[in-house]
């Protein structure tokens, strides 16, 4: 049983005159990791006359390296996937017996290894009175993966979301004083909290696609009232054996089948779905993203419709009726006598 759903993707600047643009970066293709199957892909630019080359990051996320030969009035990027919404169980993992329980010490090669992603920046008083707070109030005794959920409850308790079309990432400070902060500042403050802990962790860039629910939730939220999808924010922790892990402190949840990576960086900035520069000249953007359900599959929660119950019963009358004509002529058939 699945839900396949189309998701668009478009991109567009118009410069109000032909200027020079320099080689831009597009990280806007499912990273290698990406849990959900991803059925088809395609991107398409404009101007048309470019030259488009595929790389690979020094993390291994996916880059298009575009070039433009020729001033332009425009610059486009439409991206266009589908992806099978098949439910994906966050907790589907193993975890290395010496990790099981936090805290935990990676091996000696797997540290060497984990270096980017355990790098941490000078704690301001805000960070360190929000660590201390969880360090001391956590239990003595606690498995690896109650710990990360624990961790990303308290976040997503302490911080506000809220839309902010600012560039860049606030810092740690900044977010815990406001008490508010986008996806992607919320990632970057869970991302410091876990390094801070000796847990190596990511920043994740992604698509996240949001359906409604078949039915609503009896004893909580029942999300979205509309289906969605947007680019978003999340973090990934590193845990021996289970390999990454998706953490979205905005819901206070674990990375699903929705959360579709992008680009996995050790610092936001390497993140970012387009990088590129042009001539100075006035600019206007045009962002849009709709997401498109294709396919569905009956289920308990949301089973054939009264209408496709009568395609099908109509179907079958016509099938008995085709059987039992062809049962009539082959009962003739025999019964007639080869000669007159």
């Amino acid at each position: 049983m699945t839900i396949r759903v189309a998701l668009n993707h478009k991109t567009r600047y118009q410069f109000d005159r032909p200027v020079g643009v320099s080689p831009h970066e597009v990280r806007l293709r499912p990273a290698a990791h990406c849990r959900t199957p991803i059925l088809s892909y395609s991107m398409k630019v404009l101007p048309a006359k470019h030259f488009i080359n595929w790389q690979q990051d020094p993390y291994g996320n996916h880059i298009a390296r575009l070039v433009f030969p020729e001033p332009s009035t425009e610059l486009e990027v439409v991206v266009d996937l589908v992806a099978d919404m098949t439910v994906i169980n966050p907790f589907d993992f193993f975890v290395e017996n010496y990790a099981e329980h936090f805290p935990f010490a990676y091996s000696d090669q797997l540290r060497k290894e984990l270096v980017p992603f355990l790098e941490t920046e000078e704690a301001g008083p805000q960070f360190l009175a929000l660590f201390n707070e969880i360090k001391n109030s956590l239990p003595k005794k606690l498995t690896t993966t109650d710990f990360l959920v624990e961790v990303n409850r308290r976040l997503h308790d302490r911080v506000a979301y809220t839309v902010r079309l600012d560039p860049g990432v606030q810092s740690c400070e900044e977010t815990l004083t406001l008490q508010s902060g986008s996806c992607r500042d919320s990632a970057w403050l869970l991302v410091h909290i876990l390094r801070h802990f000796g847990i190596a962790a990511r920043f994740a860039s992604g698509y996240l696609i949001q359906l409604v629910a078949d039915v609503k939730s009896l004893d909580g939220p029942s999300g979205t009232e509309h289906d969605f999808t947007d680019l978003h924010a999340w973090t990934e922790a590193y845990v021996p054996g289970a390999g990454w892990i998706g953490l979205d402190p905005t819901s206070g949840l674990m990375a699903g089948e929705g959360h579709i990576p992008l680009a996995c960086t050790a610092a936001p900035i390497s993140a970012a779905p387009i990088t590129g520069l042009v001539d100075a000249c006035e600019a206007t953007l045009d962002f849009a993203m709709t997401v498109t359900r294709i396919h569905e599959d009956p289920r308990v929660t949301k089973p054939y419709t009264e209408e496709a119950w009568l395609a099908i019963d109509a179907l079958g009358k016509k099938s008995t009726r085709n059987y039992s004509r062809r049962m009539c002529a082959s009962r003739w058939a025999v019964s007639r006598p080869l000669y007159p």
